[in-house]
């Protein structure tokens, strides 16, 4: 809209269904939206409202809140959702921590999709072949993409903690700063816009697929979490001695209730199960261990103060807002029922049966479908929504004939 329109105060709405919106396009039957198919108000946060530094016109990005036009946050909102599972640990006189870590890869325009994305060209005339993981050098050629990600980042308040170099040929991941779960969940909703804005002026292709490239890591989003007394500040995984607290221990517990349930919501789309299902440190179960990768939940090395509980599900193609969510909204289920997890497991493991994941977007969608504790905890009318929404882009992929098929079994008597 206008500034001018905007700084009146002008309200602006939307169709009640948009929020349902698959990836094609397409909307899933009326019924799962309200049947008439109502307005709901978009309502501006004062704190996530930002001048755009990339764009040659002024421009600013308003993240808004999609609320029902009686006032109260919509049931299908993913921020709403976000904010209602904060609000529950603040009854509780609890608030939870987290941080996001996001992969991506940076390619060359890529004009037909049945190509393969390829790196760009470096400085030194030739594509990167996937020896640079971790590594300092710049002749990749992207330093002045990645100067102008840095000041983007700053201009929109956004801190970062680490920036690598990741395993994958022309894969990055960055570390965001650990905070409230809603500004996080903002911040990462926002790099990802910045990444894929700022590559387009540089001639550049971000991409947030969870596994773009065969025979290569995928792209991951871990959430660390942690939760501290409101007021205090104190860590409560921790007590006075620095050994884990039974919250702790039901934290992990819950996590580990509502993976199988959850991945849909973790892993949203048919690509997300070509990372889980070769797993470079993506590990598709619900296990979880102290410091190992292969674990779903790993407890990373820290000291008692920074105790924390990392969920490795979730990938860089997972809406931040409804991933967060759910992970933080399984946790307390687990606090609140008291749950006791699995004994930890170290070194190499067989995953047991009720550990093991959902390993395909169909799956996924049943075991969500089949779910109380989804519904319990996102209201019915969110889950059902969802999954109408997530089997329109299943039907859509499955009415397509990829090149595999062709090749390999075209001849096949």
């Amino acid at each position: 809209m206008t500034a001018e329109g905007f700084l009146e105060g002008r309200r602006l709405q939307l169709a009640r269904g948009v929020l349902l919106q698959c990836i094609m396009g397409g909307y899933p039957a009326a019924k799962f939206y309200g049947s008439d198919d109502g307005d709901l108000a978009l309502v501006a946060d004062p704190a996530q409202i930002h001048p755009l530094p990339w764009s040659e016109e002024p421009r600013a990005l308003a993240i808004c809140d999609a609320d029902e036009l009686t006032g109260e946050s919509s049931n299908l909102s993913t921020r709403g959702q976000l904010k209602k599972v904060i609000a529950r640990y603040a009854a509780l006189g609890l608030a939870p921590v987290v941080a996001t870590e996001l992969e991506f890869f940076v390619f060359a325009p890529n004009t037909d999709p049945t190509q393969p994305f390829q790196p760009p060209v470096g400085l030194d005339g030739r594509r990167e072949d996937g020896h640079s993981a971790f590594s300092v050098s710049s002749n990749n050629g992207l330093r002045p993409f990645f100067s102008e990600v840095y000041k983007c980042m700053a201009a929109l308040g956004l801190p970062r903690d680490t920036f690598m170099h990741e395993m994958g040929v022309s894969q990055f991941e960055i570390n965001l700063l650990h905070g409230d779960p809603l500004l996080l969940a903002d911040q990462t909703f926002l790099f990802k816009h910045l990444l894929k804005e700022v590559a387009l002026k540089h001639g550049l292709t971000v991409v947030c697929m969870a596994k773009p490239l065969a025979h290569t890591p995928g792209s991951s989003m871990h959430i660390h979490q942690s939760i501290v007394e409101i007021g205090s500040g104190k860590n409560v995984f921790s007590d006075t001695d620095g050994q884990p607290t039974a919250m702790f221990r039901h934290f992990i517990g819950g996590q580990q209730a509502g993976m199988a349930d959850f991945t849909a919501l973790f892993a949203p789309n048919v690509n997300s199960y070509q990372r889980l299902c070769h797993p470079f440190a993506s590990p598709n179960n619900a296990c979880w261990s102290h410091d190992n990768r292969a674990a779903g939940l790993r407890i990373p090395a820290s000291s008692p103060v920074a105790r924390r509980v990392e969920n490795r599900l979730p990938g860089a193609d997972a809406n931040p807002y409804l991933a967060i969510a759910a992970s933080l909204a399984a946790g307390l289920y687990g606090i609140e029922h008291e749950l006791e997890p699995s004994e930890a497991i170290q070194g190499e493991f067989d995953v047991p049966d009720n550990l093991s994941l959902p390993c395909t977007l169909h799956a996924a969608l049943e075991r969500l479908k089949r779910s109380q504790l989804a519904k319990e905890l996102f209201g019915t009318e969110f889950i059902e929504g969802y999954i109408a929404s997530k089997t329109m882009e299943l039907t859509s992929f499955f009415d397509e004939i990829t090149p595999w098929e062709r090749r390999v079994l075209a001849a096949q008597a």
